[in-house]
């Protein structure tokens, strides 16, 4: 059991090797990313003036900025191996639950990335004040990975189809309602402080049930729609 384990982790681990050169190479999600996030928050530090935003509306938008960068950033996650002519070699090379693994680990680090720069920025435009910095690294982190579940296994399906990018946040955001609620209740508790872990329990609850049946429903549908 050990042996096949392996093959497969090493199988995932190059899926997602190959992606990070690229995209150091490339930097192409990167850039996007440290373009939109920045700009996002300071359109709405322009449009606040110094009218101080509630923590309500601070977890609000920080979920909105999260969700639209990823979107964007995650478009491309199968987009560019059709544009490079590499998806034949995946399928020849790696199972489809491989491929889905190592992507999803690449776009959950991305996604990461680009909390921390939401984060910050919003820290120094809009004064976000964190009372509870381990209950916004939890809600951030169950977050970010059901989004990374959800939006990997869209983009294979987008990939597919004849108009690719406009479809990504379309399709994402109805799916992702439940976490959205669920992240930005639990960002606001973190925020408030008080007792934000208990009153963030079943929010917290929501967000690792979604990220758990998202990545599970998406590894079991994944191999159908990769050999397609």
């Amino acid at each position: 059991m050990k042996e096949p384990f392996a093959r497969w982790f090493a199988g995932a681990w190059a899926v997602f090797e190959k992606d990070l050169r690229l995209e150091l190479r490339n930097r192409h999600a990167a850039g996007m990313l440290l373009m939109f996030v920045p700009a996002s928050i300071l359109l709405i530090f322009f449009a606040a003036g110094q009218e101080p935003l509630s923590p309500r509306i601070q977890a609000g938008l920080l979920w909105i900025v999260i969700l639209f960068a990823a979107s964007i950033g995650l478009g491309r996650s199968f987009v560019s191996e059709a544009d490079r002519d590499t998806a034949l070699f995946l399928r020849m090379h790696a199972r489809a639950s491989m491929v889905y693994a190592g992507k999803l680990l690449f776009n959950f680090l991305l996604i990461l990335a680009l909390d921390v720069v939401a984060v910050l920025t919003m820290m120094l435009l809009l004064h976000l004040q964190v009372a509870h910095g381990g209950l916004l690294a939890s809600a951030i982190l169950l977050g970010s990975l059901g989004l990374a579940g959800a939006a990997t296994l869209l983009a294979a399906l987008i990939a597919q189809a004849a108009t690719r990018g406009p479809l990504l946040p379309v399709l994402l955001f109805p799916l992702l309602v439940p976490l959205l609620l669920s992240a930005a209740t639990a960002t606001r508790h973190a925020l408030e402080g008080g007792d934000g872990w208990g009153a963030s329990a079943e929010s917290l609850t929501t967000l690792t049930a979604f990220a758990g049946v998202a990545i599970t429903a998406a590894t079991l549908l994944f191999d159908f729609i990769w050999n397609d």
